[in-house]
């Protein structure tokens, strides 16, 4: 197939719709459940907003009217991201690896936050989801820094190419950032410096807003080639 074809290919299409919906389903999936909590909260019997307004973190819209969109959403992510194959051994165990952590974050569940009293062993565990959560950031800006930015050898780099790697190499800083700030909270000097701002939630936001944009753009929902597109100088 020419670097310039549109793929007609049936598996191909699947393969690109895939990813999309893996980018559709990360960059909403924090409006949605920001939102449906408002919603919900409106229309039950109260008809008052929630509170608090805004959950402090993506984990904590579990133990809300929330929860399966949440948990369904994030093994919606793994099974995606199990299914993503690339250009090598490397990007193929990558991703294998990035789907058996988000089904980590989605399975193991956080502590509640409306708990009286946590146990030790309800803060093993949220110990154990927090750092699932953490290794799949840090993978997904790797996969957005290092595995999008390959070249099949077969293909010839086109200007879209270079615009989609710039893309790629945003979100995958921004996933990064984010990702640090996030660990950086689990020590107390930190988290009682950002305590005022409380990030946690923007920050996990951010990042899978950048991961959803990472993943419609990795499947040709932006900057996709056009048929005329010819290769300039870098």
């Amino acid at each position: 197939m020419s670097a310039h074809a549109t793929p007609k290919n049936p598996a191909v299409l699947s393969h690109y719709a895939m990813r999309r919906m893996v980018g559709m389903i990360a960059l909403l999936l924090p409006f949605v459940l920001v939102g449906g909590r408002i919603l919900l909260a409106l229309a039950g019997p109260e008809h008052a907003l929630p509170h608090p307004l805004v959950e402090r973190s993506i984990s904590d819209y579990r133990y809300t009217p929330m929860g399966d969109v949440c948990v369904g959403s994030l093994c919606a992510i793994a099974a995606f991201l199990m299914c993503a194959r690339g250009y090598d051994l490397t990007d193929e165990i990558t991703g294998y690896l990035a789907g058996a952590l988000a089904l980590g974050v989605a399975l193991v569940p956080s502590v509640n936050p409306r708990a009286p009293m946590h146990t030790r062993l309800d803060l093993a565990i949220n110990t154990v989801h927090t750092g699932f959560a953490a290794l799949l950031f840090f993978a997904l800006g790797y996969f957005c820094l290092v595995e999008f930015r390959k070249s099949s050898p077969a293909v010839v780099k086109t200007r879209r190419k270079r615009h989609r790697n710039a893309v790629y190499t945003v979100c995958g800083v921004v996933i990064t950032v984010c990702g640090a700030v996030m660990v950086s909270m689990n020590f107390k000097s930190v988290a009682r410096w950002l305590a005022p701002i409380d990030p946690l939630l923007s920050c996990e936001s951010l990042a899978l807003i950048a991961f959803g944009v990472a993943w419609l753009t990795k499947g040709k929902g932006f900057l996709r080639d056009r048929p005329h597109n010819h290769v300039h100088a870098a």
